[in-house]
């Protein structure tokens, strides 16, 4: 058996478990690091400065790094990050959608599917994927996510979609003026986050049948114009993500409709790469 330290970053967190023999014996959360917005140095100051120091005194055999913004061409720039702090024969990067094909399906059949502050998919054949529709990002895609939720919340509630009053506590809620909302999506950076933040207003008011419309739409549209390219009709459909965890009542009425089965629903995939790498 090898000790394993996991990672699964996000665009806020990275959370860090080092297992043994299928058990965590080990957590450590940091703040998320992605190739797409950071250096390698800048990268490699951080983890040398804030996640070295939790596991300098720890046995690691390797670290299997799984985040956001990890594309094929960004991996070396983790991995010699990494390496730098932690200079280990297996270092291997993957990006958030291999994170949750491993949790998700492992070695099996499947389709994987990410709903968090953005949206992803693909189907995979046990060993690599075999067809991703591309999921284009909150302006020309990303249904069925936080911030694709965030997206028409606003638009229903400025376009006075909203019931009587509603609008009026969104924006008290959120301590937001129409002119701020412009702000934060056209001129101020990550718009897709601020959308996202939005989302829980959906869910506390989720008995409100114009609220749960909205929601039962987006996973819709989802299953639609990504799902359903997939061989769904012969495999699960799982999902990884907070947007999917919390939603998962509506998530699953949507896919009932699309005669879609829904298979695992985790919070993050933390759990199911935990399982993935119980043998290695």
């Amino acid at each position: 058996m090898k000790f394993n330290l996991l990672a699964d970053s996000g665009a806020t967190k990275t959370s860090w478990s080092l297992i043994y023999d299928g058990q965590v014996i080990h957590q450590f959360d940091s703040k998320g690091i992605s190739p797409i917005y950071q250096s390698e140095q800048e990268i490699e100051e951080y983890i040398h400065q804030t996640v070295f120091p939790a596991y300098r005194d720890k046995t690691i055999d390797a670290i299997y790094f799984y985040g956001s913004g990890c594309i094929p061409e960004k991996v070396p720039i983790v991995k010699n990050a990494i390496y730098k702090s932690f200079p280990l024969e297996t270092i291997q990067v993957y990006s958030d959608l291999i994170a949750a094909v491993h949790a998700l399906c492992g070695y099996k059949k499947g389709i994987a599917c990410i709903l968090g502050t953005g949206s992803n998919s693909c189907e995979w054949d046990g060993e690599k994927i075999v067809k991703q529709i591309s999921p284009l990002g909150f302006i020309l895609g990303d249904e069925g996510s936080g911030a694709d939720l965030g997206k028409r919340l606003v638009n229903n509630a400025l376009k006075e979609q909203l019931p009587a009053g509603m609008k009026e506590t969104f924006l008290e809620t959120y301590q937001l003026t129409p002119s701020i909302i412009i702000d934060k999506v056209y001129r101020q950076p990550f718009p897709s986050r601020f959308l996202a933040s939005l989302s829980p207003f959906l869910l506390k008011n989720i008995e409100e049948p114009v609220v749960r419309k909205i929601v039962l739409t987006s996973f819709s549209d989802f299953f639609e114009k990504n799902v359903m390219h997939y061989n769904y009709k012969n495999n699960k459909v799982n999902f990884v993500g907070s947007i999917a965890y919390y939603y998962s009542d509506i998530l699953r009425e949507a896919a009932l409709d699309k005669g879609i089965e829904t298979g695992i629903i985790y919070k993050s995939p933390m759990q199911g790469l935990v399982e993935f790498y119980k043998d290695k």
